[in-house]
């Protein structure tokens, strides 16, 4: 971890290490519930990649606009739809954020400004470039634009949506902020098997916008360019790009016999856990003691048990209404 970034103040900096470890915790339950059958269909897991949405999510306000992939769990987590509703909707009970309609892919939360959990790879990229145009429509507020951010993984960088979205936001100069989550491994192949070009930031660059590459396994890092990044945006200077380089410790999902990484390589990157990482530092620089740490995976275990057992308690939705929403319903008067 690069010591280059100052450490936060304690409260600060348990409020990182907090997050981070609440997503882990609830994936890593998740794990578990799907290998028991409690969880169904897909299901992609963020383990190893804590630091990116939890550095991220830092430098957002509640009027920003979330977009994510397929990987979203812990994004929506930290955005603040409940651990209750989330759990409920990947065990597809109607209780759930998308009332058990989407699953693990399609995470919903429209109070919250969460537009997805999308399935498609690079499909929520155009998605956060309307959303940065409806910003722009609108103008400034009295401290800048909303900023749309965009999640997606490098393999969406091989999509022609990614480059249509890229140029229409920055020949519009829209409020957009593109967070590349760069985990190496497109589904199971290597970035340099599939990409001609493996700096991502020259893509990006060559749409003439400020773009960078992070270090996705320092919470610090990611949270110090994020900030800069929002800041910019918000106060008119356009659509930004960060490549944020990470790594997943499981595979791409529970179905995949991850055949195209070999284990030393998957090792080696574990001695990077941002999580592990960030602790240390902060034990070393005497701002985390044990009974700090005990408490944060006390509040973590806690949460993720009261989301199973709202998940278990949950509803199936009734067969009569398997048709509901396929056509609109009309508005009802009073």
């Amino acid at each position: 971890m690069s010591d280059t970034v100052p450490l936060p103040t304690r409260e600060h900096a348990h409020r990182l290490l907090e997050r981070m470890v609440r997503i882990r915790r609830f994936e890593e339950a998740c794990a578990e519930l799907y290998q028991a059958t409690k969880i169904r269909g897909f299901l992609h897991l963020y383990i190893g990649e804590e630091a990116v949405a939890t550095g991220v999510m830092e430098a957002l306000e509640p009027r920003d606009a979330i977009v994510a992939t397929y990987r979203e769990h812990g994004h929506a987590l930290l955005r603040g739809t409940s651990a209750e509703s989330i759990m409920a909707e990947m065990y597809g009970k109607q209780e759930g954020c998308s009332r058990g309609r989407g699953g693990s892919m399609h995470l919903y939360d429209d109070e919250r400004r969460f537009y997805g959990g999308n399935a498609i790879v690079g499909g929520g990229i155009p998605l956060a470039v309307g959303l940065g145009l409806a910003e722009k429509l609108r103008g400034p507020g009295e401290d800048g634009y909303p900023v749309s951010a965009c999640f997606f993984g490098e393999g969406a960088m091989a999509e022609g949506a990614f480059h249509e979205s890229m140029n229409l936001a920055a020949l519009w100069d829209l409020p957009v902020l593109f967070a590349c989550e760069n985990n190496r491994y497109a589904m199971g192949t290597a970035l340099e098997r599939s990409q001609s070009e493996t700096d991502l930031t020259l893509k990006a660059s060559a749409y003439r916008m400020p773009a960078w590459s992070v270090d996705g396994m320092d919470v610090l890092a990611v949270e110090r360019a994020a900030k800069a990044a929002v800041d910019a945006i918000r106060h008119g200077g356009g659509p930004h790009f960060l490549e944020l380089r990470t790594y997943r410790f499981r595979a791409h999902s529970m179905f995949d016999p991850e055949l195209y990484r070999e284990k030393d390589e998957v090792e080696r990157w574990k001695e990077r856990d941002p999580i592990a990482l960030f602790r240390a530092r902060l034990e070393e620089a005497g701002l985390l003691g044990e009974d700090d740490l005990a408490a944060i995976e006390k509040a973590a275990a806690e949460e993720v048990g009261r989301a199973i057992e709202f998940a278990e308690n949950g509803t199936w939705e009734p067969v009569e209404q398997l048709v509901r929403f396929v056509t609109s319903e009309p508005e009802v008067t009073a």
